[in-house]
Order: C-alpha cells, then structure tokens, then sequence
C-alpha cells in the first residue's frame, strides 16, 4: 500500500497531463479550469487504494480513477449552475467565469470523457462490470439531485428521506469509486460488494460531518462562512430533526419571517436540543459501520489500517 499522499500525488499528476485539444477552447478551458481547481480528490484515491490493496498494482485502475473525477467534477459545474453558486474552491464558479451555456456544455463533455477514461485497460469483462456500475450510479446520482432540489419546496421531509437523499446524491459515488478499485483488480464479488458498502457507509459519514460543519465549523478552519445552510432553510439532518422537535416556535419563525440574528438563534435551538452531539452519534455508526464492511474483504493488515485511518478521519475532520 501507498500513502494517501502518494495516490493523491499520481492523481494529480495525471490530471495535469491530460492533453486537450487547443480547438474549441471555449469547451476544454473550462474543463481544465474546474479539474486544476484542487479538492479533496476522495473517490479517485479510493479507486486506486481499493485496487491496489486487493492486487498490489494501482495502476490498474488510474484511468477510472481519473473517469470517478471527472464524472463527480462534471455534476459539480451542473450543480452550480442549478444552485446559482458563485463559488468553488475559493474560485469562481465555471458559470459566473464564462456563462451558464458553457458550464452546461463543458460538464456534458465531462461527461463523455469520464466514459472513455472508465473504459481504458478494461478486459472485455471488466467493460461490462464498469459500464453497468458508472450507469447504475449516475441515474442514482441525478436521482438524489432530484430529492434536494424536491425537498427544497417541502416541510414534511422526514430523517429517512434525507438519508436516502445523501445516499443517492453522495455516498454511491464513493461506493462506485471503491467498486471500480476492485473490478480492476478482478477481486471477487463478495469482496467487491463489501468495498462498495464501505464506501457508501463512508460517504454517509462524509456528509453529516459536513452538514455539521457548516454549522459548528470554524469558517476559517472550513474555507467559508459558517450557517449558509441555516440562512437557506437546507432540509439537513439538523434542520429536520429540529423541525420535528423543536416546540418553542423560535425555528418556526426564524423560517417564516428570518431575523437579523437567524443563524445565531437556530443554533441555540440545535444546542438545546443537543443536535451537535446527537449528530456525531449518527456520524459514528456510519463510520463503524463502514469500518465493519472491510472484514468482509480479506484486507492485509496495513490496507485495513489505511481504510480504517480514511474512516476516521471523515469524523474527525474540521474542512
């Protein structure tokens, strides 16, 4: 097994090599722009960690590591067009730089080549596993896009419903990512299922913990203001489980007519129902959970140490 650090650095490495056509530079430039912006690069890492704990050799999987990019950056330039977002990564979002027409184009040609990459060194075999898997999760991902932009009109959105939401919309990319890892290295079924539940198990814990930190971050420890999800009214576990609970009225009202101190007053809200605490419970039993999941693998010792350090660090991390 390699270090984090060193699968992020052949990831970076070969996202900096790609050569794209210098024609129609209004199509590539943004794709080049959006990919050169950082990020924390979790699912490729994933990809080619899971390959090479399950054969030794990561390289089998770079180029669908390079496709599980490419595909969650192209949801992302979408998404920011459909939430009106004006900020990536510290930068400005691909719509805001160019225009919504070409973030839309740029993310369909994202698309595309995420296909080609995935295909690349597949036995015959392998294209058939990979291209059910990448199908399967995209109409799953567009299916959780869906749920957040349902739930956006919507008071009566239950705790299951927005898990369900982050499943679809979040962790089964990640479960994908882990997926891909063992496809490449031809691991068995049973071992390539239990890598996708820890994933998805994983990716369960990653968005809780940044729903928490969007209310109990430290901004700059974060990279951006704290309570955005507060201001926009965000279906998040905290919100929901507060709407259900809350029988001061305070949320009611903050909601229906916010004051000039709306974030403030929703977190004491949260802080008396002891949300902050309840919430990393929740975080925890996905973590161990996810953690269970690699038993199932037949990991050596340090794979299962690195997978298990990946998990914690979703609990434990303050950006």
């Amino acid at each position: 097994m390699l270090t984090h650090s060193e699968y992020l650095g052949i990831i970076e490495q070969n996202l900096k090599d790609i050569s794209y056509p210098s024609h129609p530079a209004g199509l590539y430039e943004p794709i080049a722009y959006i990919l050169d912006g950082g990020g924390k690069r979790l699912r490729p890492v994933l990809t080619l960690a899971v390959c090479d704990a399950l054969c030794g050799d990561s390289s089998k999987a770079v180029s669908q590591a390079m496709a599980v990019e490419m595909f969650h950056n192209f949801t992302l330039l979408h998404d920011d067009v459909m939430d009106r977002a004006d900020m990536r990564r510290g930068r400005p979002t691909v719509h805001v730089r160019w225009d919504d027409r070409t973030a839309i184009l740029s993310g369909d040609a994202m698309l595309t080549l995420s296909h080609v990459y995935s295909m690349r060194g597949c036995s015959a075999e392998q294209m058939c596993q990979v291209g059910r898997l990448l199908d399967r999760t995209a109409m799953e991902v567009y299916e959780g896009q869906q749920y957040d932009m349902d739930f956006e009109s919507r008071n009566d959105v239950t705790v299951s419903d927005y898990l369900e939401m982050i499943r679809l919309k979040t962790s089964v990319l990640l479960g994908c990512a882990c997926r891909l890892g063992a496809i490449m290295a031809d691991a068995s079924e049973e071992v390539a299922q239990a890598m996708y539940g820890y994933g998805e198990k994983l990716g369960l814990a990653f968005q809780l913990q940044d729903d928490y930190l969007d209310t109990y971050g430290d901004p700059i420890v974060f990279g951006k203001e704290i309570g955005g999800d507060i201001v926009n009214d965000k279906k998040t576990w905290l919100l929901i489980t507060a709407m259900n609970e809350d029988t001061s009225g305070v949320l009611a009202r903050e909601m229906d007519a916010p004051s000039e101190n709306k974030i403030e007053r929703v977190r004491e809200v949260y802080d008396r129902l002891e949300l902050d605490v309840r919430c990393h419970r929740l975080i925890d039993r996905y973590v161990d959970e996810a953690k269970a999941e690699l038993a199932k693998a037949d990991l050596t010792p340090a794979a299962r140490e690195f997978f298990e350090a990946l998990a914690e660090n979703s609990r434990t991390r303050s950006h």
